[in-house]
Order: structure tokens, then C-alpha cells, then sequence
């Protein structure tokens, strides 16, 4: 008897085991027979994330879901954009509408464990920060006690703009909305005083205005929100694909990798990293259900991080966003990707 439920509880514990080990790679299997990557994306925030007139995506966050598509399918451009607002994001992935969010989304504790996401790394650390009109005359936003704010709900910027304006004992009111299109357009039309989100956000909201050197971005930065790709939980294959498919392009920036010399290096590179990251030793790909060229197609794909961030936000586009904490570790920055190996 005893022997009995001893072996029916293994059969069990193998039966759940296999469960999940088949639940671990349902994603990639589905993106392949689907053909398609289904990307969660803003619903416009250029420079990381807007349509053009003819419907075609481009920007810092539309990158990386290219790089996912071409690491995956060998295409970049097979990638349907969903757009999501701060409140349809976090649902759109757990309901599997979405096989990866790209999203302008800080990592934090409760998103994490209570929402059952996982986010892979940090592709943006930013800070919350706020937007005025010069002729406001306000130059701090310790300046803004009794002001009207802007902010979106479903965001990490309601409790940031909470917790900050109790600890300096002011008051606000809010005005909320749902997108940052929506948030411009109230801006705009004088319904709030200022407007609150990542300083990111801020920059390239502002870039869009008819005149953006009407507007500033006060110095005060609240908080801080590391900004970052998310899956479902519970499948650690599909995580360690758009994890490592990240980890790419950052590696690819440090090892002096880009989208002009990847075919020389190929050849020629005798970096052991290098080799590795580009599929010429080891087939790393392998070991995730992907081939050997996998990272190679991503970097491909749009450039290396440092190419990503300077042809859509970077100094010289007109959202003109300094590398800052996004430089590489190298750089005294905060950017880094774990060894391939």
C-alpha cells in the first residue's frame, strides 16, 4: 500500500512536472505557428512608440519587439502592434492577447508578484518628472502647491505624485486621463496647470507640441522607474527569449557590435563573447529553442542598444534625451548585460 502512493505520488509529480515544462514553451510555440509576434505597445508616444501616417510603428520600444520578432521568426516586420493605455496593459498580457509588453512600464514590487508578470530587464531608467508652460512662471515643482495636474491612471505616477506632494505638504488636484494623447490634448487645452509622467514621456511630449520651447521640464525628478519589457508568468522559456534578446543588443553596444560591422565581426572577431553572441561557437540558441544566429538577426533587426537610442530618443532626434543613466556600465552609467556563456 504504502509502495502504491509512494509511486502514484511520483507519477504525479512527473505528470505535473511535464504540465509545466509543456506550459514553458506553449509562447514560443504559439508565436511560430502563429507567423507573428502580438507586441503590446503605447498607443502613441513618439520616439518610443507611435504610427506613422501610413500605420507603420516606429520607435525605442517598437525596436526591441523587431528584435524579438527577428530573434524568433527570422523577420523583424513580423510583428503586430497592439496599442494598450496604463490601464489595458497589464491585462492584455496576463489574458494572452499580447506576447510581450513593450510598453514604458516600471518594474516594481506589486506588478511583479501580485499581477503575475515578469519583467525581463531594464531597457529605460527614468524618473517621474513634471511639465509647465513658461507662462506659468513656475520654475520647481515645490512651486505647484493648489496646482491642477495631469496624470494618467493605472500608473506608477499616481502614488509617486501622492506620496510626494504629502511629504511636502501641498496640494493638487488631479485630472485624470487615459493615454498620453489624451493627457496632451487637456494639457494643451488648459485643463491642468502641469503634467505628470516619466521624464521621458515628458520629453517626447514636447517634442510634439507646435512650440516646444514654450514648455519646460522642471528640474525635480520624484521618483525612480526602471522601465522595462514584460511576459506572463510561469513561462521561463519565452522570458529568457525577450530576457536575453535584450541582453543582445545592450552586449552588442559594450562588444562594439552594430548593425554595420556584424557580418565582418562574424568572420573575423576573435572575441570569445563575441563569438558566442553571434553564434559562431557554443549555438547558445539551442538551449532556448532557437538557432545559432538568433542574436544576430536581433542586432540586425535595428542596431545595437546605442543605435536604437540614438536614432529614435537620442541628443540628435527631437526628443533629445541624453544617454545619462542609459549609458553603458563601461560609461558610468547603469547599463549592463550578464556574460554569454
Amino acid at each position: 500500500m504504502k509502495k502504491s502512493v509512494f509511486l502514484g505520488t511520483v507519477a504525479a509529480a512527473t505528470m505535473i512536472a511535464g504540465m509545466g515544462m509543456a506550459q514553458e514553451g506553449s509562447t514560443l510555440s504559439q508565436v511560430k505557428e502563429r507567423g507573428e509576434l502580438n507586441c503590446g505597445v503605447n498607443t502613441g508616444l513618439v520616439g518610443f512608440a507611435a504610427p506613422d501616417a501610413n500605420g507603420n510603428w516606429a520607435g525605442f520600444d517598437v525596436a526591441l519587439c523587431r528584435a524579438v520578432a527577428a530573434a524568433v521568426l527570422g523577420d523583424a516586420s513580423k510583428v503586430k502592434f497592439v496599442p494598450t493605455t496604463g490601464q489595458t496593459r497589464f491585462t492584455a498580457v496576463s489574458s494572452g492577447e499580447v506576447d510581450v509588453l513593450a510598453r514604458n512600464s516600471t518594474w516594481t514590487y506589486s506588478r511583479d508578484t501580485d499581477l503575475k508578470l515578469d519583467f525581463v530587464g531594464v531597457n529605460y531608467y527614468d524618473g517621474q518628472g513634471f511639465m509647465v508652460s513658461k507662462d506659468l512662471g513656475v520654475t520647481s515643482a515645490k512651486e505647484l502647491d493648489g496646482a491642477t495636474i495631469c496624470i494618467q491612471t493605472g500608473t506608477t505616477t499616481e502614488l509617486n505624485l501622492a506620496d510626494y506632494f504629502r511629504a511636502n505638504q501641498m496640494e493638487y488636484t488631479p485630472v485624470n486621463i487615459d493615454s498620453n494623447a489624451e493627457g496632451e490634448q487637456q494639457y494643451m487645452a488648459g485643463a491642468c496647470d502641469a503634467y505628470t509622467t516619466d521624464a521621458s514621456g515628458l520629453a517626447a511630449t514636447r517634442a510634439a507640441f507646435a512650440n516646444p520651447e514654450s514648455h519646460i521640464i522642471l528640474p525635480e525628478i520624484i521618483s525612480k522607474e526602471p522601465l522595462g519589457p514584460a511576459v506572463r508568468h510561469g513561462d521561463n522559456n519565452w522570458g529568457d527569449i525577450v530576457r536575453w534578446t535584450l541582453n543582445a543588443l545592450i552586449a552588442a553596444e559594450e562588444y562594439g557590435v552594430t548593425s554595420r560591422n556584424i557580418e565582418e565581426l562574424v568572420r573575423s572577431s576573435e572575441n570569445p563573447e563575441v563569438q558566442r553572441l553571434l553564434g559562431t561557437t557554443d549555438e547558445l540558441g539551442a538551449m532556448m529553442g532557437l538557432d545559432a544566429e538568433w542574436a544576430k538577426r536581433a542586432i540586425l533587426a535595428n542596431g545595437n542598444y546605442g543605435e536604437i537610442f540614438a536614432a529614435n530618443i537620442g541628443e540628435q532626434t527631437p526628443i533629445g534625451l541624453a544617454r545619462g543613466l542609459n549609458a553603458q556600465w563601461t560609461q558610468g552609467g547603469l547599463l549592463y548585460a550578464p556574460p554569454f556563456r
